[in-house]
C-alpha cells in the first residue's frame, strides 16, 4: 500500500520545486515549500496608529492643563496617518508579471521590494529583472505602482558584463 500522493498547492509567484529544493539543500527558511507565500501587510494598517494619535490628543486636551499644543501636534500625525494609509491593491505576484510584460527580454530572476514615495508615501513595487540566460546578459529595474499597477516610467535596462 503507498503512501497517498501530498496534494500540491497551486501557488502563483516564483518559487522554488519540492526536488530541487532538496537536491540543493535550500535552507528551511529561504524553502517557499516549507515556509509558504509571504504576504506584505496592507499600509491602511496606518489607520489603527491614526486613531491612537486622535485618541492621545483628545486625552491631551482633556487632562492636562494647555494640553490643545500637544494636541494639535497629535491631530497632524493622525491625519498624516490616514493620508498615508494607501490599500496594498498589487500584490509582489501582480507586480513581478506586469514589470516582466515592460522589458523586451525573455525574464529568469526576479525579486520585487515595496518601497515609498513622496509626502503621502503612496507604495510601489521596485522590481528587479534578470534575462533567462545562464548567466544573465541584461537586467531591468522596473517601478510599478502598488495602489493602481501602473508602471511608473520606462524601465531602466542595462547590460550585465561579467556576472
Amino acid at each position: 500500500m503507498t503512501e497517498p500522493e501530498t496534494p500540491r498547492v497551486d501557488r502563483s509567484g516564483i518559487h522554488i520545486e519540492r526536488d530541487l529544493a532538496e537536491t540543493l539543500s535550500i535552507e528551511e527558511e529561504l524553502d517557499s515549500n516549507v515556509v509558504g507565500p509571504y504576504q506584505f501587510p496592507s499600509p491602511t494598517r496606518r489607520r489603527i496608529s491614526g486613531w491612537v494619535f486622535v485618541v492621545a490628543a483628545v486625552v491631551a486636551m482633556v487632562v492636562i492643563d494647555g494640553g490643545w499644543l500637544p494636541a494639535i501636534g497629535l491631530f497632524a500625525l493622525a491625519a498624516w496617518n490616514f493620508a498615508s494609509a494607501w490599500p496594498l491593491s498589487v500584490d509582489e505576484s501582480r507586480a513581478l508579471y506586469l514589470a516582466g510584460a515592460t522589458v523586451d527580454f525573455p525574464v529568469g530572476h526576479a525579486s520585487a521590494a515595496v518601497t515609498f514615495r513622496g509626502l503621502r508615501s503612496r507604495p510601489q513595487w521596485s522590481v528587479v529583472l534578470y534575462s533567462a540566460k545562464e548567466p544573465p546578459d541584461q537586467r531591468a529595474l522596473v517601478v510599478v505602482d502598488a495602489v493602481s499597477g501602473e508602471v511608473s516610467g520606462e524601465p531602466y535596462v542595462e547590460d550585465v558584463e561579467g556576472v
